[in-house]
C-alpha cells in the first residue's frame, strides 16, 4: 500500500514539473527576481500647445494724427494750416476731425483786403488701394466779408467736400499725404469759384 502511494506521488510531481516547464524557455531558471509583470501600454495623445490669443489693438494703436498746409491762389488767395486727428474703425475705414486757420488775401474788390478765417470739420476716409483713399468731409468755416461800403462782417459757411488723396509712406509710421477735394454744396456765399479744387499737402503719423 505504501509503495503504491509513493508511486502516485512521484507521478504527480513529474506532471506538475512538466506543466511548469512549458512556460519557461530552455536554459532559464525561474526565481523571484525574474518575475516580470507586464504593464499595459497607454498611448498618450500628442498635445499641441494652445494657440496664443490675438491681442486686441488699444485705442492708441487705432489713432492717427497729422496736419495739412492748405493752398489756394488767384483773386482769392488762401494759405492755411489744419491739424487733424483720426480713428480707425477698421483698417480700411476711419473717421476724424480737423480744426483750421487760414490767412486770406482778397483781391475781388477795388481794394485788396487781408483777413483770416477759422473753423472745424469732421471727415471719413476709405482706403481703396494701398496708399490711395477716398475722402468725404463736412466743414463749417467762418469768413470775414466786405459790403459795398467796405464794412466788414463775419459769417459761417458750410462745405461738403469730396475727393481723394494719396498716403506715401516715408517711415514705419510717418507719411506724406496729398489730396484734392471739391465742394458739392456750392453755397452762394462761398468765397470760392464753382467747383474750384481744394489742394492739401500734409504729414501723417499712424495712418
Amino acid at each position: 500500500m505504501k509503495q503504491k502511494l509513493t508511486f502516485l506521488l512521484i507521478l504527480l510531481a513529474i506532471g506538475i514539473t512538466s506543466v511548469n516547464s512549458q512556460d519557461v524557455p530552455a536554459g532559464d531558471t525561474i526565481t523571484q527576481d525574474t518575475i516580470i509583470t507586464e504593464q499595459p501600454v497607454v498611448a498618450q495623445a500628442a498635445t499641441q500647445p494652445d494657440p496664443q490669443p490675438k491681442q486686441k489693438k488699444s485705442v492708441k494703436d487705432k489713432l492717427y494724427y497729422g496736419g495739412y498746409l492748405n493752398l489756394s491762389f488767384g483773386s482769392y488767395t488762401m494759405i492755411g494750416i489744419e491739424p487733424m486727428i483720426g480713428y480707425k474703425i477698421i483698417p480700411r475705414l476711419s473717421v476724424g476731425a480737423k480744426i483750421r486757420y487760414d490767412y486770406i488775401q482778397d483781391k475781388r474788390y477795388s481794394e485788396t483786403y487781408t483777413s483770416s478765417s477759422y473753423g472745424a470739420s469732421i471727415f471719413t476716409r476709405l482706403r481703396v488701394f494701398r496708399g490711395l483713399y477716398a475722402h468725404a468731409e463736412y466743414a463749417g468755416y467762418n469768413y470775414e466779408y466786405y459790403n459795398a461800403f467796405e464794412e466788414s462782417s463775419r459769417e459761417t459757411i458750410p462745405f461738403f467736400l469730396v475727393g481723394a488723396g494719396y498716403n506715401l509712406k516715408v517711415g514705419k509710421r510717418s507719411s506724406i499725404i496729398a489730396q484734392v477735394l471739391f465742394d458739392v454744396l456750392q453755397n452762394e456765399k462761398s468765397p470760392y469759384k464753382s467747383w474750384e479744387p481744394f489742394y492739401s499737402v500734409g504729414i501723417g503719423v499712424g495712418f
